[in-house]
Parts: structure tokens; sequence; C-alpha cells
């Protein structure tokens, strides 16, 4: 399905033209400065390196490509679906790592540490416990969710001769980035008569992780840690760079990645009149059946556009 937007067929010639130019005059200072980093030889070489892309970086706009308003009557069909992103997939790593972020950029972040160094420093603010977003949450009440500080016996001895309890007699368990094993999004196709195409927005996101008070048990249960409200998160996931593995001099953001569908999933949900039931509700027992039914829902939503110009 193509849910871009035809930018460039709206606009002057003129326009275009400087757009192109002003894409590739980047593009070459970017190349440039590669070069003279892969010519350093000193660390000063490098600090003036990164001083020249952060002017460079001035040049661009750091914010989100705003999300242009969409009224009733410009949208003829629209279907809510549910998807897991499988962070085992190839396709998802870029998702998942860095897990050791010890000798990795601070530029650098899981996705996981994205969001939550953005609840830390209280950048994140649409929290929630549910998938409808109804049950609002705040950033402590997840980070106390995702601890769990135990006493060994030892400890607990100390304690109750009431002496102070050693500190390597305390157990922290924590849930990270390297945890999560996948995602549950929520979002939105629908088709837009006015410009006569289909999109997707994003609407809602979740990691999934094992349980802390289970996550040292051989098959632990996976919980919805929580749920944020996507538009709320993309200017951190904007101005985050992600690897690129097949250009690693041209850096992408999650943002793009993310709206523009850079993934594999798979739906688990759609919305409808049975009070919005999951398709293990009502396909049972078959994980081959379960997946065929979702191959459906993608076919269906896949086939719409194309169909609604069929004369």
């Amino acid at each position: 399905m193509n849910n871009s937007i035809p930018l460039f067929r709206a606009l002057p010639k003129q326009i275009v033209y400087i757009l192109i130019l002003i894409v590739t005059t980047l593009q070459f200072a970017v190349a440039q400065n590669d070069l003279t980093w892969l010519n350093s030889k000193t660390a000063p070489d490098r600090a003036k390196l990164k001083a020249a892309k952060a002017k460079l970086s001035e040049l661009i706009d750091r914010k989100p490509i705003e999300y242009k308003y969409v009224g009733d009557r410009d949208i003829f069909w629209s279907s809510e679906v549910w998807e897991i992103m499988d962070l085992n997939q190839k396709i998802n790593f870029v998702y998942y790592y860095p897990t050791d972020t010890s000798n990795i950029d601070i530029t650098r972040r899981s996705l996981f540490d994205v969001i939550t160094n953005g609840m830390r420093r209280g950048l994140v603010k649409e929290i929630y416990a549910d998938e409808y977003l109804n049950a609002r949450r705040t950033s402590k009440e997840v980070f106390e969710s995702m601890i769990r500080i135990d006493t060994t016996d030892l400890g607990i001895q100390q304690y109750n001769s009431g002496e102070p309890v050693d500190p390597q007699y305390i157990r922290i368990t924590r849930i990270t980035s390297r945890d999560v094993s996948y995602y549950k999004m929520r979002g939105m196709w629908f088709f837009d008569k006015r410009n006569g195409e289909m999109k997707y927005r994003l609407m809602a996101i979740c990691p999934v992780a094992p349980d802390v008070n289970e996550k040292d048990a051989q098959d632990p249960d996976l919980v919805e840690m929580f749920w944020v409200f996507y538009p709320d998160i993309r200017a951190i996931l904007h101005n985050t760079q992600v690897f690129n593995e097949n250009n690693t001099s041209n850096t992408l953001t999650y943002d793009h990645l993310l709206t523009t569908r850079h993934f594999s999933s798979m739906i688990y949900k759609e919305k409808n009149q049975y009070e919005d039931r999951a398709i293990a509700d009502y396909v049972r027992e078959n994980a081959l059946f379960q997946l065929e039914e979702a191959e459906r829902i993608k076919e269906k939503i896949r086939n719409f556009e194309s169909d609604i110009w069929s004369y």
C-alpha cells in the first residue's frame, strides 16, 4: 500500500528544484564531514567534526513533519487495527538494539530506552494502562512496576537482629530494553478522498516484556508495560538517530521508520462489532489459522485502494 504524501506533485517546478538543491547540498556537506572523520588523526579533529555537524543540523528542522488535519468529510473509509511487532525478526532489530550502551554513542538508543528516558525527563505526558487510552498512568508508577527489590536470607537475618542490611544482600531486578519481546501498536488505515490515497496513522504503542516478579522464571508471563499516545512522543523519536545498516552516513530516526511503516508486524485484532474481539478469541488454539486470518485482514486493507479505482 502507498501511504506516502505526493508533495512534489502539488509544488511548482521552481520550488521542487530548490528543494532538490538544498537536499543535495546537505548530503554533500555530510559526506565532507564523514571524509574529515576518516582523515582525522587526533581527538580534537573529531571534536571539530561534531561541532560542524551541530551547525549543519541547525539548518534542518528538528521537528517532525506535522500531521495534516483530517476532517470527518475527508475520510471515505477507515479500518482500525492492532498489530504485534516481533523484535525477533531481523527487520525489527533496529528497534531492539543497542541493549548494551556502555560503548555506544549517546545518540543511539533502543526504542524502549528512548521512550523511558523521555519519561524520566518529563517529556512524555500521555501514558496509559490500556490500549484504549482511558486509564492514565504516571511515569513514577511505570518505573515502580519495572523494578523489584529482594532481600536474601542473610539480609533478613541482619534485619531481624537489628543490624543494618549489607548492600550485597539486597538483590535488585529491573526490566530493561533487553527484556522487551515485542511491541503492540494501535493504528488506523483510512482512505483520504481529498488526496485520493490510502494513509496510515499510528495512534499508540506499547512495549511488552516479562513481569518483573517472574523475570527469572523459565517461561515468564509477558505483560503490557504501558501504552503511550504516539503523537506525544514523535518529537523525541524524531531527535533520536537510528543505525542505518545500508548507509551509516545517512542517519534515520524512529519517527521516520514508524510513520513510514518500516517494520514487520502481524495483525492480532481489528475493530469490530463483537466488542473488538481479538483473532485468538474466535480462531482458537490454531496458530496457522490465526495467521491466515491476520493475512486476510491485511489483504482486505491492501486491496481496498486498488478496488476503489476499479470501474
